[in-house]
């Protein structure tokens, strides 16, 4: 059975987000696209003081200085398809109140007939938790910990309770539901973070820097599941974020998803290969508006199968 495929919406200045964001859901859609994927930069720091991903001198792209909301993004997303899973890589926790999250969700998952699946993520830039966190940023795990646990109260049977640092539900009934089971996705970039999603979360979502780096990843977190008692099989998206140049990328220093469709598609087998589930592959970055983005993400679908991915 083929890997399941999903695309990056288009969230980026270049875009007309009211107009673009369903054009291209719909579109994806129709080409085969199981799933629609949106992230989360909250403001573009000028200077910017800390390197992109917190890795000094790395700079921010300039794609970043205008992202849509990506809950809105969604719900532009919900009535342009019918069968596309709607899929959030990630949300920073810490910049959401968790019982207003917790309900947005569910709100988008009633209305989808259960598509939504939640990537939650802890974050890194200090400018977006000094503008936007609910607690600071030294805290950030302990917010992640309690909006899963809001989540899972909120979106759990009625009367809903609760009780936590940043949150009190007084006995109530919260709707809507959302429609089925709303999956929890984590990535996991430390030991205890790894242990959180084996412990607390549905599934995982790595991040595509090499096959060889992937299937080490895999490899640790599967043990870990199995230390931990884990039976739950782990759901897996993997995100990638394409740098697509239109030519072969010529040079032992080419990095991963960089380059031609061709060489693209290349890593896009070899990642599969690692066995996740379900692969994200974000373009919009590399497309002048919507129509090139639907053209190039058809393109890179109708490959990615012709070559058995």
């Amino acid at each position: 059975m083929a890997i399941r495929l999903g695309l990056g919406l288009p969230q980026m200045r270049q875009y007309d987000i009211g107009r673009d964001v369903p054009d291209v859901a719909r579109a994806a859609e129709e080409t085969g696209y199981e799933s629609l994927w949106v992230f989360e930069r909250v403001l573009f720091p000028e200077p910017a003081t800390q390197g992109l991903y917190n890795i000094p001198g790395l700079p921010w792209p300039d794609d970043y200085r205008s992202v849509a909301d990506p809950l809105v993004t969604l719900a532009l997303a919900v009535t342009a398809t019918r069968r596309a899973r709607l899929g959030t890589s990630v949300l920073v926790a810490p910049l959401h109140v968790p019982f207003q999250l917790a309900r947005t969700l569910a709100s988008l998952d009633a209305a989808s007939g259960g598509r939504v699946v939640a990537g939650l993520g802890s974050g890194w830039s200090l400018d977006e938790y000094a503008a936007a966190a609910v607690a600071p940023f030294e805290q950030r795990g302990k917010v992640l910990d309690e909006v899963i646990d809001v989540c899972r109260a909120v979106w759990g049977p009625d009367p809903v309770e609760y009780e936590g640092a940043l949150t009190t539900v007084a006995p109530s009934v919260v709707g809507p539901k959302p429609k089925g089971p709303l999956p929890i996705l984590l990535p996991a970039g430390s030991p205890r973070a790894l242990r959180r999603l084996v412990d607390r979360a549905d599934g995982w979502m790595p991040v595509g820097m090499g096959a060889e780096a992937l299937a080490e990843q895999w490899r640790q977190l599967q043990e870990l599941a199995a230390e931990r008692g884990r039976t739950e099989p782990v759901q897996s998206v993997l995100r990638v974020n394409t740098q697509h140049t239109g030519k072969n990328y010529e040079g032992a220093d080419r990095r991963p998803f960089q380059g031609s469709v061709a060489q693209i598609v290349e890593d896009l087998h070899a990642h599969a290969a690692v066995g996740v589930q379900e692969i994200l592959i974000d373009l919009q970055g590399q497309a002048r508006d919507a129509a090139e983005l639907k053209d190039l993400a058809a393109e890179v679908y109708a490959a990615a199968r012709a070559a058995g991915v």
